[in-house]
């Protein structure tokens, strides 16, 4: 038993590595300005590049507070809390105290964001679908399954050091 073991740490190991650099070309390619940009385009809205992670953000994770909506986007809180007012004066999300704690200010999607956010999923889908025109059904539903397993695992280990290069 312990042979199988050693067997599988190493390959582990070296797939870790592997999975590692595919993780940073995904991340990298989503981070690119010129993608939400696109994303922009092919949605047929007008929204400032760097609102537009934060819309989306509050739409899918909302009612939230800018401290996590911070967090979570890897920006300065002070920086976070000027683009969701920019959002708000735009009408597009709204601010209001949190249930849980009344010291909290949450924004939450307005119904004109949710228009927006609409067309922004629709866009996505039709640039998704361009994507994996080629795999088939079971190949992409794994992948559906695999990185929503890997979502909440890394999730409930976000406190954990990642080292260099997350």
């Amino acid at each position: 038993m312990s042979s199988t073991i050693n067997v599988q740490n190493t390959h582990i190991s070296e797939k870790l590595r592997e999975l590692h650099g595919a993780l940073i070309e995904i991340v990298s390619v989503m981070n690119r300005p010129q993608r939400d940009e696109q994303m922009v385009r092919e949605a047929g809205i007008s929204l400032d590049r760097a609102l537009f992670p934060l819309l989306v953000t509050v739409e899918r994770l909302g009612p939230i507070g800018v401290v996590e909506l911070a967090d979570r986007a890897g920006r300065d809180y002070t920086t976070v809390s000027r683009q969701v007012a920019k959002l708000e004066s735009l009408e597009l999300v709204e601010r209001r105290e949190s249930a849980a704690d009344r010291r909290v200010r949450e924004a939450v999607i307005s119904p004109k964001g949710k228009v927006m956010t609409d067309r922004i999923d629709a866009a996505r889908e039709r640039m998704g679908r361009a994507i994996f025109a080629s795999w088939d059904e079971h190949d992409f539903n794994e992948l559906v399954r695999l990185m929503r397993k890997f979502a909440s695992d890394i999730g409930g280990s976000a406190e954990e050091p990642q080292g260099e290069g997350g």
